[in-house]
């Protein structure tokens, strides 16, 4: 696949500007904005929830790609389809029912995608991988932004994608996690091609930062 996507991540964006944030976001030429929520039980920290999607909702047009780390996220699937997220994506450790809570997904009008943590066998996405719009494949653990690439994950993508490709299926391959204008080389070449990046972009020039990101993906 060769529709390579870039997904600022707001969770590195000034919380108190988030408007402006997206306006700023727009003025790039990335596809999608990423969006993390967290409980505070899954992972050690909390962001925000579906009030503050549709708040964001009604500033920006572009792709709203929602992360969710939360225990039992099947509980708000209908919150965020109403809060305007584009892409609900979940992860295999966080309910006992993942192929239920994508279909779920499905139904509420939302793509549909599935995450695992570098701790967790690649393996326990193949029994969904029909199901779904987008793979995540953390490559750092999830909860904190800043975090350093582990490399370690690129093996997972490159299994993802033989898997994909051997099944004839077409969703999109997405790494969140120390991606910058160095390790999204490397995510490209084992399959990724949508790319999360938070402290790189927001910790710099904007339109800057994400034109380095789409300079390397060229090369």
């Amino acid at each position: 696949m060769t529709n390579y996507k870039i997904a600022p991540s707001i969770l590195a964006a000034d919380y108190a500007n988030f408007a402006s944030e997206l306006k700023r976001i727009e003025e790039t030429d990335a596809e999608y904005v990423h969006i993390d929520i967290m409980d505070g039980q899954f992972v050690p920290n909390i962001s925000f929830g579906a009030d503050v999607v549709a708040s964001m909702r009604k500033h920006s047009k572009l792709v709203f790609d929602v992360h969710l780390m939360v225990v039992n996220p099947e509980r708000y699937v209908e919150a965020y389809a109403q809060a305007g997220a584009d892409i609900m994506t979940i992860h295999t450790e966080s309910t006992l029912h993942i192929h239920g809570a994508l279909q779920k997904i499905k139904a509420a009008g939302m793509k549909a995608g599935v995450v695992i943590n570098p701790g967790t066998p690649v393996e326990a996405l193949f029994p969904v991988l029909d199901l779904v719009d987008q793979v995540l494949i953390m490559t750092v653990n999830p909860g904190f932004g800043g975090q350093a690439f582990i490399p370690e994950t690129m093996t997972k993508v490159a299994r993802v994608a033989q898997e994909r490709q051997e099944r004839g299926l077409s969703f999109d391959i997405e790494v969140d996690g120390g991606i910058d204008n160095t390790t999204i080389g490397q995510a490209k070449v084992a399959g990724a091609n949508v790319f999360v990046a938070g402290s790189y972009v927001f910790k710099g020039d904007l339109v800057e930062r994400v034109a380095t990101l789409r300079e390397a993906l060229n090369d």
